[in-house]
């Protein structure tokens, strides 16, 4: 598994989350999903004194993001950017004493402008990884990996999908790495192939599923549990996480931000607001019990 960009497996799962799939599957959404509540918890001293000098002197912090990827980062109906991402990052922001700055950016820009300094950190899905390490710091903040999705009581495992058809996203590791290869296994076995549903949109392959014309789809952790949040009870996830890697804000290779934002993280952890952030949008696994830095 390639898991260098991770984040692809949910790349053009859009607002379209909110529209083409709410035909079928969810219904109208606008918006922050139901439930949702902004969480900016009071100031901790002892972290704000961690903060670069710059950063503290501005009273802003900016974050780098790339909608749309559903439900880390993506427009609502107004276009302003919302998300797993934005919620975290806007608390982690708080917690350090201040206001959080949204940049929208091409994701392949996001790096090289934390680099250049204008930008403080990303917060877009970037899967922490040795690569990108030689460069960056990661503060890691949720561990996500594929998940299948099928309808309530369809009972498939994803270990035993040979001959099932099967809806993905198309250029996804969902695609390439996992449905693909599995797809292999079963014919070197004698076994039928898995018959592969690609969609240009990750709502369309779960809308697949919810008509009948798939057994079940497979997608990112965080984009799947989101989908089946929205989805009226039609939608139930199937079989484990898998293939998991960590989600990590990048900052600058040994910058004193780093390890502020891990404080800030895990103050979110204890209190209990990072839980309750991640909540409404459907996720409730892969979550961290400890704020790491570059996973230590």
């Amino acid at each position: 598994m390639n898991v260098f960009r991770r984040r692809l497996a949910g790349l053009l799962s859009t607002v379209a989350l909110a529209t083409t799939l709410t035909a079928c599957v969810t219904n109208t959404e606008s918006g922050n999903p139901e439930g949702w509540e902004e969480i900016k918890p009071a100031a901790v001293p002892e972290i704000e004194a961690m903060v670069p000098d710059h950063i503290k002197q501005r009273g802003t912090i900016s974050i780098g993001t790339n909608p749309p990827f559903a439900p880390m980062e993506f427009k609502d109906s107004d276009g302003t950017i919302i998300g797993i991402d934005v919620d975290l990052a806007r608390a982690a922001a708080a917690v350090m004493g201040l206001e959080l700055v949204v940049q929208e950016q091409d994701f392949n820009l996001i790096l090289p402008s934390i680099s250049g300094g204008t930008l403080d950190f990303g917060a877009s899905g970037f899967t922490d990884n040795e690569e990108r390490r030689k460069n960056y710091d990661f503060v890691n903040y949720l561990s996500a990996g594929i998940q299948w999705a099928q309808q309530p009581g369809a009972n498939i495992d994803p270990n035993n999908a040979c001959g099932l058809t099967v809806a993905v996203q198309k250029g996804t590791v969902s695609e390439t790495d996992d449905v693909a290869i599995r797809s292999e296994e079963c014919v070197s076995q004698g076994k039928p192939p898995i018959k592969m549903l690609s969609y240009e949109l990750a709502d369309q392959a779960f809308t697949a599923v919810v008509l009948g014309r798939a057994d079940a789809a497979s997608a990112d952790s965080p984009v799947t549990a989101y989908a089946v949040t929205r989805a009226d009870g039609k939608l139930e996830k199937t079989g484990e996480i898998f293939d998991a890697a960590d989600y990590g804000w990048p900052v600058p290779k040994g910058s004193d931000l780093g390890p502020a934002l891990q404080a800030a993280l895990q103050h979110l952890i204890k209190t209990g607001d990072y839980a309750k952030t991640l909540k409404p949008w459907g996720v409730t696994e892969g979550l961290k019990t400890q704020a790491t830095l570059n996973g230590e």
